[in-house]
Order: C-alpha cells, then sequence, then structure tokens
C-alpha cells in the first residue's frame, strides 16, 4: 500500500473513531506535515471545523470549546515550532480541568537528529501536563487494528475521572496526501468513563456531618471548578444554615444563600471579627479574593471538596479534601444539623446592604469605570449567555461587583490566571456552548491576544468582547509595586501604557468596534448588542490608574458605613476569631 493513501485511511479511522467516542469539534492551524488529519477532518460532516492561523489563538480556542461544552476539542498543528505555541494553553487546561486533544504533527524517526526542517523532539513537550501521552510512530499496516484503540484511549483519559489534556504525537512520511482514505475496522464501544471522581464513603459522609454539627457557625465556599448545581448548593445552605461565600466564576450564586459582596464585609475590621466562622466547606478552588481566602485561612476545620481532583490550596488551609462528585457530597449533608440561629440571615441581610451601597455609588457614576462596566455589563446579559472574564482586573471587579449573575454562565482561565487567550478563549466558549457570548477583558490582555482578532468576523458566532481600557496594567497600581517604585520605574516596568488606538486595531482586523464616550453609552450600547447576532468589540475608556484604586476605595468605604450602622445588632466573633 503506497504511503499517501496509508496515512489517508490512518487518519480517517482515527477520526471516525474520536467521533464514535463524541467528538464534535475540531480545531486546526494550517500546515503541511498535518495535511492527512486535516483532510480526514474536513471531510468529516460530523465535525465542526474551525481554522485559526496562530498555534496559540488555535489552542485557546479549543480551551474555550472544551470550557463550554465539558467535551474535549481537538486541536492540531504541523511540526516545529507550531508546537510550542499549544503549550500555553495545555498547560491552563492541565491545572484547571478541561478536556483537551492535541494532535501534533510530526517528521518521521529517519528524519530526526539530522537537521531536517520544522523537526523538533515533540514526544515529552508538553512534559507533565497531561493525562496522557501518545507517540505511536508512522502508520503502518501491520498496526491498522491499534488505530482505533489509539484514538479510543485517548479520548476517554481526557474525559475521564480527572478531565484534562491528552499528546497525541502523530508521524508521518511523505507522500502526505493523496486520495480520501477509508475507514478501516468498527468502531470500538465507546469507552466507559466512569463517574468523574471517586463516590465517598458513608464514613467520611457522617464524619463531615458531625464535625457541621459541632461548628454550627460554617461558611460553605464556591470557587471556580466547584462544579457543584445551584439547587444542591441551596438545599445544603437550607439545611446547614450556613451561607454560601460564591465567586462570580462558580455559577452558584444563583444559590438561595448566596453571598456575592463579601469582599466588603470582610473589608470592615469589626465584621471580620464577628463574621469569621468556626467551620469552612469549600468547593472547588479557592476564592478569587486573595482578602477573603486569607482571612479564612485560619478557620479549621476546612473541608475541601474537590471534585476535579485539583488540589487547590494555595493558603494551605485544607484539613481535609474529598475528591468526589459534588452535588452528591452536597446532597448527603443535607442531613446537617440546622447551624446558630440566624446565622445565615445576618450574613444575607448584610450582603444586600453592601450591595446595595455599592450600587448607589455606581448609580452615580458618568464617566466608565472598571467596577461600572463588569456591574452593568452582567445587568445587561441575556438568559443563557456565557461571560467570560480575563483574569488580572477584569475577573476581580466581576467577582467584587459583578452581582448575582443570574441565569449566566462565567468562564475565566484561572488554573494558571493568565492574561494570554482570552479573546480566543471565550471565542471557543461562542463556537462550543452555540449562545450569546460576552468577553470582559482588559487593554493588555486585549493586545496580547489580538491576532484571535483575525477572521473573527467571519465565525458564524454571536461574540461582544469588551475592552476596559485604562492604557495600561491597572492590577499593578493596587499592588505594592506601585509603592515601591518612582512614577517613571513604575510605568516602565508595570504600568506599562501602549496608547494603542484599540478601536482602529479592531476594525483593521475587519471586526466591527465603537468607542463609548461614558457611562450612560456603555449601557445603551450593550442593550443594543443583544439580539443583534455578530462580532463586535466596545471599548470603554475607564478612569485613570490611580484614579481607579481611588474609586475602588470609595465603593468599599461606602460598603462599609452601609454595613457598620447596625445599632449594635450582629453575633459575638466566633471562636476561630479568637483563635
Amino acid at each position: 500500500m503506497n504511503v499517501a493513501a496509508l496515512n489517508a485511511d490512518y487518519c480517517t479511522t482515527l477520526v471516525d473513531e474520536w467521533v464514535h467516542q463524541g467528538l464534535r469539534h475540531a480545531v486546526a492551524a494550517p500546515g503541511s506535515r498535518s495535511a492527512p488529519l486535516a483532510l480526514a477532518l474536513a471531510r468529516d460532516a460530523r465535525v465542526q471545523l474551525e481554522v485559526v492561523l496562530d498555534e496559540r489563538s488555535a489552542a485557546f480556542v479549543a480551551l474555550g470549546i472544551g470550557r463550554a461544552t465539558r467535551q474535549p476539542a481537538l486541536v492540531l498543528c504541523t511540526s516545529g515550532t507550531a508546537t510550542t505555541h499549544f503549550h500555553a494553553a495545555v498547560v491552563e487546561a492541565h491545572q484547571a480541568g478541561v478536556p483537551m486533544l492535541v494532535v501534533t504533527a510530526d517528521r518521521p524517526p529517519e528524519l530526526h537528529g539530522i537537521g531536517s526542517a520544522q523537526t523538533i523532539e515533540q514526544g515529552e513537550l508538553y512534559g507533565d501536563a497531561l493525562r496522557l501521552r501518545c507517540d505511536p510512530g508512522p502508520p503502518d499496516t501491520v498496526a491498522a487494528d491499534a488505530w482505533r484503540d489509539l484514538a479510543a484511549r485517548s479520548y476517554a483519559a481526557a474525559v475521564g475521572e480527572h478531565p484534562g489534556p491528552v499528546h497525541v504525537n502523530l508521524a508521518f512520511r511523505e507522500p502526505l496526501v493523496g486520495p480520501p482514505g477509508t475507514s478501516r475496522g468498527a468502531p470500538t464501544p465507546a469507552q466507559s468513563v466512569a463517574a468523574q471522581t471517586v463516590v465517598v464513603d458513608d464514613r467520611a459522609i457522617s464524619a463531615l456531618v458531625e464535625a457541621m454539627r459541632t461548628a454550627r457557625r460554617g461558611v460553605i465556599v464556591a470557587g471556580w471548578g466547584c462544579d457543584v448545581s445551584a439547587t444542591a448548593l441551596a438545599r445544603l445552605s437550607d439545611a446547614s444554615g450556613w451561607p454560601v461565600l460564591a465567586d462570580a466564576i462558580s455559577n452558584a450564586r444563583s444559590a438561595v444563600g448566596a453571598v456575592a459582596h463579601y469582599e466588603a464585609l470582610v473589608r470592615v475590621p469589626a465584621l471580620a471579627d464577628e463574621l469569621r466562622p468556626d467551620m469552612v466547606l469549600r468547593f472547588g478552588a479557592a476564592l478569587t479574593s486573595k482578602v477573603v481566602t486569607e482571612w479564612l485561612a485560619p478557620v479549621r476545620p476546612h473541608v475541601m471538596v474537590d471534585p476535579r481532583g485539583l488540589g487547590i490550596d494555595p493558603t494551605r488551609s485544607a484539613t481535609s479534601r474529598i475528591v468526589a462528585e459534588a452535588d452528591l457530597v452536597a446532597d448527603r449533608l443535607t442531613q446537617a444539623a440546622s447551624g446558630a440561629p440566624g446565622w445565615r440571615e445576618r450574613w444575607c441581610e448584610l450582603d444586600v446592604r453592601a450591595g446595595a451601597a455599592i450600587g448607589a455609588v455606581l448609580d452615580t457614576v458618568d464617566h466608565a469605570t472598571g467596577p461600572q462596566v463588569a456591574r452593568d455589563l452582567v445587568r445587561s446579559l441575556p438568559h443563557g449567555a456565557q461571560l467570560a472574564a480575563a483574569s488580572s482586573m477584569p475577573v476581580r471587579d466581576l467577582e467584587w461587583f459583578g452581582g448575582p449573575l443570574a441565569g449566566v454562565t462565567a468562564h475565566a482561565n484561572r488554573g494558571v490566571n493568565g492574561i494570554d487567550g482570552t479573546i480566543a478563549t471565550g471565542t471557543g466558549v461562542a463556537i462550543g456552548s452555540g449562545a450569546p457570548t460576552y468577553v470582559l477583558i482588559g487593554d493588555l490582555a486585549f493586545l496580547h491576544d489580538a491576532g484571535s482578532l483575525l477572521r473573527l468576523g467571519d465565525r458564524d458566532v454571536d461574540l461582544t468582547i469588551v475592552v476596559v481600557d485604562n492604557d495600561g496594567g491597572g492590577i499593578f497600581s493596587f499592588l505594592a509595586q506601585r509603592e515601591h517604585s518612582d512614577a517613571g520605574e513604575f510605568e516602565q516596568l508595570f504600568g506599562t501604557p501602549q496608547h494603542v488606538d484599540l478601536v482602529a486595531l479592531a476594525r483593521a482586523y475587519g471586526v466591527d468596534a465603537t468607542r463609548v464616550a461614558d457611562a450612560d453609552e456603555f449601557r445603551r450600547t450593550i442593550a443594543s448588542a443583544v439580539g443583534n447576532r455578530g462580532v463586535r468589540v466596545v471599548v470603554a475608556p475607564v478612569l485613570d490608574r490611580d484614579a481607579d484604586v481611588a474609586h475602588h476605595r470609595e465603593l468599599w468605604a461606602a460598603a462599609a458605613s452601609a454595613v457598620s450602622d447596625d445599632g449594635g445588632a450582629g453575633f459575638p466573633p466566633s471562636a476561630a476569631a479568637r483563635t
């Protein structure tokens, strides 16, 4: 059998098996060595194929699809340096537990070690950031019976007990392409992917119930990756009498008993003492808020329910860890005894007051601000919308000021917390979900991923990219770098203003873009985008970076004033506060 026909049959069989296992989306960066698989993907009508010029963008698009669908997208590139550009998205998928099929084309073994073009050692390129590594070498008719097994095993590993990226490195000899291939063999039985996590035993549940009864005044924390439904959390909150401190990107803020403005409450010293719990029951990762995460750090016991098995515990606070399906644990814990009377009610009352005070200030804002943009964007989103937030200030403003996010699914790349690939990730979310999707992003993250705008306007997605433009790295003005460097050093190294006309840049890529003049125009512009399918960029120039710090302090002060004047009501400090 000639080599081109062998390549075609091999790739056609792999694609057929991947589709049989559940593959629906693929993203390909153009190249020569990857041509056999690219053609097989393009010729299979069951696969929605996106072509993205830049490999880094392509990988983050696949990441976004995986976030939205909880199923792996396949991302494909040619050999050589192209493969290195996948690395950032692979690491994010690894640390966030997002399934992904990473397929790289390679030269055959005889072309390695002799200086062949576009040839590097790719087999172990992504290190330990994988669930499975497959490097089967060039296709061989003798091994044809194993082709389907390769595809089935790789897919199963990506969606298995601990979802994440799988690397399949496919070597091809020349001639690379010829007539279309024929799928060989019969599809294997769909891999029986066991429940994503281990079922916790009765003794562990009983011990946790007893701990909750003893503590009484506890809090339930829902971080990103909590994978617990708002319904299950609401039942648990009702049964225990504990409030739910729900991160904006936990997708749990619609639960009864959820508290959104916990940061504002904890920033008030008297309330920080009064409200410190006697126990923490955490689902998923720690909260985005460093202030609240560190405030909770001394509390014991601190039980971590870790459905994706990611082990995220930045303050080393967890006294025990349960790797189990989150809704199952929450439902089993509804037998916990009621907490202290009025404990959850106190939290919720303060939450309402803090939110009203913050809202009153934001209602008076004329010039657009980061907090105002985050709040008003969330308020404008249609039911069922998807929202992707960039790391740095956008995800924090969403957490602090975004409110309940009812009916909205939020995403952020918090596995590694990088700003790279945000536009591409949002594009992948829009492709995978098919829903109206909004990206909240700062100007530096926008510029960092500007290449992902290429051909974006031609894609059949409903995507609105909101750029909070303060001409630089706004988060550094909140950090020690601002205090311990002079103005010139700070601007050169941390503020890093780029002075780019973001509207002109987006239009140069063929994307519709507009720059709003003030907060009112921002609200009108976002409202007009709802129901108007297409791709657009909305640039909101906000306060300069120092003024933004002052604006945040004003919001915290307003909340503190609203929750401090309570006539002496409240609880005495908890036992944890006195330790």
